[in-house]
């Protein structure tokens, strides 16, 4: 089934917890959370604490993506604030799988991020330790950005590559996904769709934005 994760990054960060709640009530299945911290990635956003601020307000998956350098030193302080999965960047740690394995000993589901410029195939010695891939179809550290074409063969490989090993590692993409690219990135085998000014700065509504998102796919 498909699934929606409505970013925070695109809310409105003085009503993170309405956000929240609003996008419960609208039928978002996850909330995504894109954590920067202005050294891995240009942007600077919010931290464990937001999530622990917002785990009382939704009962929702919380999908927090980690744009940081040592995500290591992270992992303690999100599975205490309530985060149900932890994504690093392949590209900021030279130890994947002994972070992803700290990962999962933290309570946690695993997920690794690849930027568009690192090959997919660098996934394969990992896939044993993963819960998510995501592949990002955009360059991270900002939201609002289009959607780079390319991803969709990306997208392929990593569903052939995951299909091909026989385990349950869901496929989500972050970047530029919208009702003019929902249909493809689904067709190319995601599973888990990011999506920020899509669903924020629906004309209809949160709701609306949604749906157009879920049927689209």
């Amino acid at each position: 089934m498909l699934t929606i994760a409505p970013s925070l990054l695109s809310g409105d960060f003085g009503c993170l917890a309405q956000n929240a709640r609003d996008l419960t009530e609208a039928g978002a299945d996850w909330i995504h959370f894109d954590v920067m911290d202005g050294r891995f990635v240009p942007n600077l956003t919010f931290g464990p604490q937001v999530v622990r601020a917002l785990r009382d307000d939704t009962d929702r998956y919380f999908d927090c993506h980690l744009m940081v350098e040592r995500p290591d030193f992270y992992i303690r302080q999100f599975a205490e604030a309530g985060a149900n999965n932890l994504t690093i960047h392949y590209e900021a740690t030279h130890a994947a799988h002994r972070v992803l394995g700290r990962i999962r000993e933290a309570g946690m589901h695993a997920g690794l991020a690849l930027c568009p410029a690192t090959p997919v195939h660098a996934i394969e010695e990992l896939l044993p330790e993963l819960d998510l891939l995501l592949i990002m179809s955009v360059d991270p550290g900002f939201g609002g950005q289009e959607f780079i074409p390319r991803s969709l063969g990306r997208l392929r490989q990593a569903r052939e590559i995951i299909d091909a090993s026989g385990q349950h590692i869901r496929l989500e993409v972050d970047g530029g996904i919208n009702h003019d690219t929902v249909r493809e990135v689904v067709a190319a085998g995601a599973a888990v769709l990011v999506a920020g000014s899509a669903i924020f700065r629906h004309p209809d509504g949160l709701a609306a934005g949604i749906a157009a998102l879920r049927s689209a796919g």
